[in-house]
């Protein structure tokens, strides 16, 4: 049998495969991308509540960590807000390579709440990840706004990953997910009046065509589904390797892509490349994170005698 902490990081894997997915469904979707963000966080809540009901669990949260858990419902509204904003007002490679700098956020937020020290190799396999994207989407110069909102992202992602990271020992992944997606769908629809002046379009309420089984898929499975089983993995796997891993949800966006759309998706050497240098920094981070633990081990068992 497989041991228990690979397996999870098959799931993980598995997990950041199905978020590559919703680039697809961005594509076969309508709506804009705020009006996107509501319907696919509405859903998400309504559907965890169905599930939550069915086996008959509470929604029962203490006031203090409620609050603490419609915050990071806040940000994480907020980071899927200036993902899709990056990506309008610039372009989808410019705000990757901005997403790119998640692990190498979480290499320091993480030791900074959790009261850890910051670990070197950490950093480090957060810049190899950075150069990785770079290499895979060329980078383009006067993108500046795009490029900061795509830097707020991704400091958000890595912030409430690790603040989830806290709250799964308290709480159900089904608990966590319906409050926090419900919070996330009130912020976007909030926000959507001030964005839509901004924007200097209408909001678009309606769906057209099959909108409506593309949004059940990515609220459903995408959102549901994987969203849970993330917060549940938080428990088990580190903060930094989950957020590293998830550095590959491009990559496997793009290889769905040429799966689904064939030739009208191109591979470009650069591609080869810097999918390479991603899939070496998440392969040696299990190996150098096994190597500091054991001499971590090796020096206090010193200290001992």
């Amino acid at each position: 049998m497989l041991p228990s902490t690979f397996k999870d990081y098959l799931l993980l894997h598995f997990i950041v495969l199905i978020w590559g997915v919703t680039s697809i469904l961005g594509l076969l979707i309508s709506l804009p991308s705020l009006e996107l963000v509501f319907y696919r966080t509405l859903l998400a809540a309504i559907g965890v509540a169905v599930l939550m009901g069915l086996r008959k669990e509470s929604l029962r949260v203490a006031p203090m960590d409620l609050l603490k858990i419609i915050g990071v419902g806040v940000l994480i509204s907020l980071h899927w807000i200036f993902f899709f904003w990056s990506a309008k007002v610039s372009t989808a490679s410019v705000c990757l390579a901005g997403m790119a700098t998640t692990s190498l956020w979480t290499s320091f937020l993480d030791p900074l709440i959790n009261r850890k020290r910051i670990k070197p190799f950490e950093v480090a396999l957060g810049l190899l990840v950075i150069s990785g994207l770079l290499v895979i989407f060329q980078f383009e110069n006067g993108y500046w706004l795009g490029l900061s909102m795509a830097l707020a992202a991704a400091f958000l992602s890595a912030l409430f990953s690790i603040l989830n990271g806290r709250l799964t020992f308290r709480y159900s992944p089904y608990q966590i997910t319906f409050y926090e997606m419900g919070t996330a769908s009130l912020v976007a629809l909030l926000f959507l009046p001030l964005y839509s002046y901004i924007d200097g379009s209408a909001i678009q309420w309606t769906w057209k065509g099959l909108d409506w089984f593309w949004l059940l898929i990515l609220a459903g499975i995408c959102t549901v589904y994987a969203f849970s089983v993330s917060v549940e993995l938080m428990k088990r796997l580190p903060v930094f390797s989950i957020n590293l891993t998830i550095n590959l949800e491009p990559v496997y966006g793009i290889l769905l892509a040429v799966a689904i759309f064939g030739e009208k998706e191109k591979m470009t050497q650069q591609f080869y490349i810097g999918t390479s240098i991603i899939l070496l920094a998440v392969l040696i981070y299990p190996v150098l994170n096994y190597w500091n633990k054991k001499k971590k081990t090796a020096q206090e068992y010193s200290q001992l005698f």
